[in-house]
């Protein structure tokens, strides 16, 4: 707050100051009601994986996946399926996508959504986990509320990782992930939705953690609140671009709503 002397009526710069201030301050509160909101009223707890639970490709990196990828199908003489862009796209989910798109549910899409989930399970030793989610995951499950994962990520591999982290009992057997028909990957709700059947939920008493705009488009779709996690400034604007009206930049911010300290 910018203070003056009593008596002065100037209506310069630090006037405009004082009121984006309040403003600020109160879209501040206002997302905080929000957010506690979103919590403390869901039931059935849907995570996407990569990203909110962990860094997947932290270590075993996403841009050589993709590049060993697009090498595979060069050796096979099939380099012409994707376009340049395509070839130097660092999201090994993208040359997927690119050839399912030319050749859907095919023999290939097969060969290379295999390859691609080794890969993923090579990932998971040096994955990352996102900071305070391990005891959010397990505050949020003693406190009865029921866990799922739905990712486009491979459902062996989130299993490997949730071993890892001792932290399968929360989820099990509640884990929703690629499968060969890529048609229905998020944005798709697919995922979201046989999680909800699998749980017994209506979708209002669910909230979905996700750090990308397709995990929102789903999530919508679905009928399900949306909180956005965004590990940096870059990924918080995708989100707020795309409509979510709640983001959180640590996930502390969620254990502290549900520890009644936030």
């Amino acid at each position: 707050m910018v203070r003056r002397p009593l008596g002065n009526h100037h209506h310069g710069p630090d006037t405009l100051l004082v009121s984006s201030d309040t403003t600020q301050t109160e879209l501040v509160t206002q997302e905080t009601t929000h957010l506690r909101d979103l919590v403390l009223g869901a039931r059935h707890i849907l995570f996407d994986f990569d990203g909110p639970i962990c860094r997947l490709f932290a270590g075993h990196k996403a841009e050589r996946v993709a590049g060993e990828l697009v090498e595979w199908l060069e050796g096979q003489g099939l380099q012409g399926l994707l376009t340049a862009e395509e070839r130097v796209h660092p999201d090994p989910m993208e040359v997927l996508y690119a050839v399912d798109r030319r050749h859907p549910r095919s023999d290939l899409v097969v060969e290379l959504e295999e390859r691609l989930t080794q890969e993923e399970l090579k990932a998971v030793p040096s994955a990352w986990p996102t900071a305070h989610v391990d005891p959010l995951i397990r505050t949020w499950a003693a406190l009865g509320a029921r866990l799922a994962i739905a990712t486009n990520n491979s459902p062996q591999a989130v299993r490997k990782y949730l071993d890892s982290r001792a932290l399968s009992a929360c989820f099990a057997p509640h884990i929703y992930g690629r499968t060969e028909n890529l048609h229905l990957l998020k944005p798709d709700p697919h995922c979201l939705n046989r999680a909800l059947n699998a749980l017994g939920a209506a979708p209002h008493t669910a909230l979905m953690i996700g750090d990308a705009p397709t995990d929102h488009t789903a999530a919508k779709e679905a009928g399900v609140p949306f909180l956005g996690y965004a590990r940096n400034e870059r990924k918080e604007g995708l989100l707020r671009e795309a409509g979510v009206g709640c983001v959180v930049r640590s996930l502390d911010v969620v254990l502290g709503v549900l520890r009644g300290v936030g």
